[in-house]
């Protein structure tokens, strides 16, 4: 195992702090997104009678939201996942109970509920969401394999960045410099000069210097 220098450990410690108190939000950002984008596309597209149902009861599940209220939330999910698990709000209410849970220190039931969406989804987005938000509660259980596994199988294209800086996490947190350099750099390689991402992900590549 490469060892870190006293100088790369501080600044690697100065960032997993950062990470820890900004990371959930960031990830979280994410899927909001998808399950926004969509959420109004799979009521337009699916017309047939149990999916009206089930965007009713999806629906309700949204209204439990607000009354912060985990057992609600989640009774309110499994409602949707038990009865309606064929359709796409199934796995948005997992996905989203599963962002509650995390919240809430439950990492057991939201690990649950993730990996009901990675096996049920039909969306690859849904699942790539799934599965990056697993591999993030596995790097903080310190099960480095298990979270490479997820970060290394197939996911959709568009999440390549996300995958990537998250793999470099887990290889920081391995002891690995050398490799989590490099998947920091493919994460760089692939943002857009624009994105105030960029500047996270610079971040931890300077915290390891130059490549050796």
């Amino acid at each position: 195992m490469a060892v870190l220098d006293l100088q790369e450990q501080e600044q690697l410690d100065t960032l997993k702090a950062w990470w820890k108190d900004n990371g959930n939000w960031v990830l979280g950002t994410v899927l909001v997104v998808v399950v926004a984008l969509g959420g109004w596309r799979g009521w337009q597209y699916y017309q047939n009678k149990q999916t009206s149902e089930a965007a009713t009861l999806y629906q309700q599940f949204v209204e439990q939201l607000a009354s912060n209220d985990a057992k609600r939330v989640n009774d309110a999910a499994a409602a949707v996942m038990d009865k309606y698990a064929a359709t796409p709000y199934a796995s948005r209410a997992a996905l989203i109970a599963a962002q509650v849970n995390e919240s809430g220190k439950e990492p057991l039931r939201a690990k649950t509920q993730l990996q009901w969406v990675i096996e049920h989804a039909s969306e690859d987005g849904l699942k790539s969401v799934a599965s990056l938000r697993m591999a993030s509660i596995l790097l903080d259980e310190k099960d480095y394999a298990g979270a490479l596994k997820l970060l290394d199988a197939k996911h959709a294209a568009s999440f390549d960045v996300l995958y990537a800086d998250l793999k470099g996490d887990v290889l920081a947190a391995q002891g690995k410099p050398s490799d989590a350099r490099a998947a920091y750099q493919l994460a760089f390689d692939k943002l857009d000069e624009k994105s105030n991402y960029r500047n996270l992900v610079q971040m931890k590549l300077d915290a390891f210097g130059a490549p050796k």
